[in-house]
């Protein structure tokens, strides 16, 4: 069908269903017994690519660390990003953590009531305000997120990417149609739930959906091929050589990345990119004699076989090879990096749990022995639920 002539499906009666729908079946989820607002955009940003499942112990320990956002605004970056470590997309941290300074000083810690306030705080997009308005004021927003595109996709039946701007201006459009007036919160998170749970990516329980009987997917058989999704390219590939060195007293060197980009404001252990042609231990010592300065007889011992660790971004991918070695006595680094205005600092084994990792580096921790291991399976990457903003 064209995207812009869906079915006029009966707006009241799906909305009705779904209500009744989400008041039997929603599952107790800790941010939806509450209206506070910081509470609430603490949760919206934690969902943002990463599975519920995922979050809630997140949700938690963060709220116990910080329970206002007076407190967030108060704390030092470092201690977010420790207790964001393995959520990924860090930027949402940094973010939430300038964010939160800034309606301290500004709004009297309130978060605001009012969209275009909201939508000049960093992190917060289009989604992440509707979210909030609706669900912690009240007010009469649609929520888009990759839940409810691909529930609205399938009851309008559109056969277009629904991530294109014309389509989502028909999903809003029949999303403002739908909306109950006053029950906003409730309308929009039993979408979410709806996708969440039964009309999932690749295998909806279309038998179990509240409106099966309207689906316009469903009654043509398209269930399964919809939403369309336009073919993305391979991910790039790139090799790092990283250096796991020791000083004469066991302790390892950690450098701080930049607050901003990739990763911002996370320790790591120093190295870089591969060249073209370039061999991994050629790499490395090029990458130490530029990034501390040494020379090829300060380091000693350095191991013939390195650890591998692979770990995948948003946009590219990336094989992690750490070399272990020890700084030779009399050879010095300095602490200060002016060209990054990010330090370096040598820990002992037991003060790493201080500093937050990036997943990679915290790989190749516990596999050389100075970290243990994750305590169970559900320490694994965090999945893409799909939230709207990413990692805006």
């Amino acid at each position: 069908m064209s995207h812009s002539s869906p079915p006029p499906l009966d707006g009241k009666a799906i909305s009705e269903e779904l209500l009744s729908w989400y008041a039997r079946h929603r599952r107790a989820l800790p941010w939806r017994a509450t209206r506070d607002p910081y509470r609430i955009w603490v949760s919206e940003v934690m969902l943002q690519q990463t599975r519920t499942e995922t979050v809630i112990g997140y949700y938690r320990r963060f709220l116990r660390a910080f329970p206002t956002v007076e407190a967030l605004a108060r704390a030092p970056l470092d201690r977010v990003l420790k207790l964001w470590e393995g959520l990924g997309y860090y930027g949402r941290a940094r973010n939430l953590h300038r964010a939160a300074q800034i309606v301290v000083e500004r709004h009297g810690g309130r978060l605001p009531a009012d969209k275009e306030e909201l939508l000049k705080l960093p992190g917060i997009g289009r989604y992440t305000a509707a979210a909030i308005l609706s669900l912690a004021f009240g007010k009469d927003e649609v929520a888009l997120d990759g839940n409810v595109r691909r529930v609205v996709s399938r009851l309008l039946a559109v056969r277009e990417d629904p991530r294109t701007s014309a389509v989502e201006r028909t999903i809003e459009s029949a999303l403002k149609a739908w909306l109950p007036r006053g029950r906003a919160g409730d309308f929009n998170q039993a979408l979410m739930e709806l996708g969440a749970v039964i009309c999932v990516p690749r295998a909806p329980r279309c038998s179990r959906c509240p409106v099966e009987g309207v689906c316009e997917a469903r009654r043509r058989g398209l269930e399964r091929r919809l939403p369309v999704r336009a073919k993305r390219a391979a991910k790039p590939h790139h090799d790092v050589a990283v250096a796991l060195l020791r000083d004469a007293q066991g302790r390892v060197l950690i450098q701080r990345r930049p607050e901003t980009g990739l990763l911002g404001g996370l320790w790591e252990l120093p190295g870089g990119k591969r060249r073209s042609k370039e061999s991994l231990v050629g790499c490395l010592k090029r990458e130490l004699r530029e990034e501390l300065g040494l020379d090829g007889e300060d380091v000693e011992g350095l191991s013939e076989e390195p650890i591998v660790v692979r770990h995948e971004y948003s946009h590219f991918r990336v094989t992690l090879h750490a070399f272990e070695g020890r700084l030779r006595d009399g050879a010095d680094v300095p602490l200060d990096n002016p060209t990054k205005k990010s330090p370096r600092r040598w820990v002992r084994p037991e003060e790493l749990t201080r500093y937050a990792f990036p997943r990679g580096t915290l790989k190749i921790f516990r596999a050389a022995g100075l970290l243990p291991a994750p305590p169970s399976a559900s320490a694994s990457a965090p999945a893409a639920e799909g939230k709207a903003e990413g990692t805006s």
